[in-house]
């Protein structure tokens, strides 16, 4: 005789699905190979199959695939419930394991033939091939509008934080564990360390109304509030302009991605707690670990045009190589750390059916 779920599993449960059906849209990504993404989306799918909502689900490059194509390792692959809506290439729409009704098939070419959006009449597995360009994914998004599509799943591809980005997604599920490191102390740093991206704080609204539009260079806002072109046309081209920078104050704003060698380079400045750095999401930031925190701890500040709601953390704590970590020390030291939500999807369902 199968065991009663335990109150607060069931609690745990309901608010993680109930929180992802508020939005339009989720990205579910992965900060390495075999972190659990699919794991997670698989989970999500099954508990939302009878909630009355229309979902669509695709992809941002090519997932659901039986094995990794880096490790060869067997991947659970991505099982799409009846009524759900799916979008993906020509090539693997062909390939599906599953019945479907086709509902658009869009002039949008990618490599593996158009996109078609259909409905699954049938549950069943399907590999997943959608727009490979954050804007395409978002125009996307928008399109699902036709077909009264409450929310749209996007998983992501390996490391592909773009669609987490507020300019794509409503919101977004980290897949983190022991592929990514089997200590679990550096697997909480490195995770936290997106986490803190994800939250940095918004600059006020009257300075993101005057951003908004800028799409590339690197800006100075000066004491009065004005927008200034320091006529660098981005971070890759500091070189002799460095002395440049700071001609209009100590606001910046770089409309493209902050490099490692500009945030080393504001870090040396002797008035780094004076130097605000204002960027358009956490997406742009292509830095060590070691070099942001230390640009923020000489008291250099950091803000962003658009934040990101980052509804949870799900763990794997069992790597390709067969280490595993122990589930609920993972889950607890990193919940701690981060203040959020921390899920082992696999365990939640295990017990569940226990």
């Amino acid at each position: 005789m199968k065991n009663r779920i335990s109150p607060p599993l069931l609690f745990f449960t309901n608010v993680f699905i109930e929180e992802v059906l508020t939005y339009k849209s989720i990205a579910i990504v992965g900060l390495a190979k075999n972190t659990g993404k699919t794991e997670c989306l698989n989970y999500i799918l099954r508990q939302i199959k009878n909630s009355g909502k229309r979902i669509a689900l695709t992809s941002i490059g090519i997932d659901g695939e039986k094995r990794d194509q880096v490790c060869q390792t067997p991947k659970p692959e991505i099982e799409v419930q009846e009524n759900m809506l799916f979008i993906t290439s020509e090539k693997h729409f062909r390939e599906k394991q599953l019945i479907a009704e086709i509902m658009d098939i869009s002039s949008h070419q990618t490599s593996l033939g158009r996109l078609i959006t259909a409905r699954a009449i049938s549950s069943g597995k399907i590999l997943l091939s959608g727009p490979a360009r954050a804007n395409s994914m978002k125009q996307l998004i928008e399109e699902m509008q036709r077909f009264d599509v409450d929310t749209t799943i996007v998983d992501g591809a390996l490391s592909r934080l773009s669609i987490g980005s507020p300019a794509v997604t409503d919101a977004m599920i980290l897949a983190t564990g022991a592929a990514l490191s089997c200590n679990i102390p550096q697997l909480v740093r490195m995770t936290k360390y997106v986490h803190d991206r994800i939250h940095l704080p918004l600059v006020s609204s009257e300075i993101a109304n005057k951003l908004t539009g800028i799409e590339n260079g690197i800006w100075a806002i000066d004491e009065r509030g004005e927008i200034h072109d320091l006529h660098i046309p981005s971070v890759f081209m500091l070189g002799n302009n460095k002395e440049r920078m700071f001609q209009h104050g100590n606001t910046l704003y770089v409309a493209g991605v902050v490099s490692e060698q500009l945030l080393q380079f504001l870090r040396q400045q002797k008035h780094v707690n004076e130097i605000t750095l204002i960027i358009k999401d956490f997406t742009k930031v292509f830095a060590t670990m070691e070099t942001f925190y230390a640009y923020l701890k000489r008291g250099g500040k950091m803000y962003v045009l658009y934040s990101s709601k980052l509804l949870a953390v799900c763990v794997n704590p069992l790597s390709p190589n067969g280490m595993c970590l122990d589930s609920e020390e993972l889950r607890e030291v990193m919940q701690e750390s981060l203040g959020i939500p921390v899920y082992d999807v696999k365990k939640m369902e295990n017990n569940y059916q226990s």
